[in-house]
């Protein structure tokens, strides 16, 4: 049977991931240090996993309202009121997805029509242009650039803007240079969205983990953005609760009226042990002050100072990252693409890293190191890669 002429055009088009595919083989190899993997490497807090628990051992085991536990959206509308300061009404314009990935997938399938372009800024997360050409649209990436600390600049934006344009993915903190957009640079570009009259689909899952004295600020919350703004976020970085599967959306009400649609028909409702989880998750921090985020953010921050410091020590340049758990240093200086790079390292010395072109072509001379791991796990990896770059001199 001639499968190619079965397979969906769009479906068989799109690459697999070029995290798995390093993630693939360093699990197969003994005594591997992988810092390849965007996962928390801390356990989900106590007072969440009891939670969930609890509502198994209670019997609540059936499907929730399609859009989530009603006391999940109530506890998602405060979060997002005392941390960015922007209001949602919790029945018709909050709904509780299987991750922020399924977020992305139904709010860009509520929007575009067959050859409608999304402007996707790169370096970022692998995921964005596949599920807009899945969706029938057109990606078109934007090159961020080191020198710029990888912002979406308004020229940048304003230079790829066309008829066809129809919404503008901004993925900050981003994954994977971990960079961050401040106020003002959010305020050079508003403008140009409103001008243009297009939807901003704005994925903030790093959303607690950003460093220095700047608190992360969501465009949401920008005077004239609120009605043009598709805000996702979740649980699995900021909460150590990846393998719950639990994110959300904030919209609109006539946007998340038919995003609630597309997940009616795929999804019925994200996993209800890991709702009851998630609730805990934000109630339990509201009345705690946050302890536990706090404590692994201290923690991701001293791991992002030592490997920021070790990386431009031996040569590798790396601009600071203020966000995510993520440094994007440059290996241009040892004459080799990321991707020749992290093969070479993985194979001499067992540790994987993820080649930059991953995430775009711009990623091209770049690698992905996670900082979510160990301190002892990082400073192995490091002396290892350092040991690397004297052989390759």
């Amino acid at each position: 049977m001639d499968y190619d002429k079965i397979i969906g055009v769009n479906a068989r088009k799109i690459p697999p991931s070029g995290i798995r595919k390093f993630f693939d083989i360093a699990a197969e190899m003994e005594d591997c240090i992988s810092l390849g993997v965007g996962e928390p490497d801390f356990v989900t807090p106590g007072p969440f996993r009891e939670a969930a628990v609890k509502s198994i051992n209670l019997g609540k085991t059936q499907y929730t309202s399609n859009s989530g536990l009603k006391e999940l959206r109530m506890a998602v509308t405060c979060y997002l009121h005392e941390s960015i300061g922007v209001d949602y009404d919790p029945i018709n314009e909050v709904l509780i997805t299987v991750g922020a990935s399924e977020g992305i997938d139904i709010a860009l399938r509520a929007l575009l029509n067959p050859g409608d372009e999304v402007l996707v800024p790169m370096p970022s997360y692998v995921s964005y242009s596949p599920c807009v050409e899945l969706a029938g649209g057109v990606a078109v990436t934007i090159d961020t650039k080191a020198e710029n600390k990888f912002k979406l600049t308004a020229e940048e934006l304003t230079e790829k803007i066309t008829p066809k344009t129809k919404a503008l993915i901004l993925p900050y903190p981003n994954n994977p240079t971990g960079a961050i957009m401040e106020r003002e640079y959010l305020e050079k570009i508003a403008p140009i969205i409103i001008k243009h009259n297009l939807i901003v689909i704005t994925d903030e899952i790093y959303s607690e983990l950003t460093y220095g004295d700047q608190p992360h600020v969501s465009i949401a919350s920008l005077p004239g953005m609120w009605e043009r703004t598709i805000l996702i976020n979740g649980f699995s970085k900021s909460f150590a609760m990846t393998g719950w599967r639990v994110g959300y959306v904030a919209a609109p009400p006539e946007l998340a009226a038919v995003m609630r649609k597309i997940h009616q028909y795929v999804i019925m409702c994200a996993p209800t042990a890991g709702q009851y989880a998630a609730v805990q998750a934000l109630e339990h921090s509201f009345r705690n002050d946050y302890a536990e985020v706090r404590e692994m953010k201290k923690q991701y921050n001293e791991r992002r100072i030592y490997l920021v410091n070790r990386l431009n020590d031996m040569g590798l340049d790396c601009f600071e990252p203020r966000g995510a758990f993520y440094a994007f240093p440059s290996v241009a200086s040892t004459g080799m693409t990321g991707e020749h790079f992290a093969e070479k390292l993985l194979y001499s010395k067992r540790v994987a890293v993820v080649p930059g072109s991953a995430f775009g072509a711009s990623g091209r001379d770049f690698i992905r190191i996670s900082y979510a791991y160990s301190i002892d796990a990082i400073k192995t990896a490091l002396d290892k890669i350092e040991e690397f770059l004297q052989e390759i001199k």
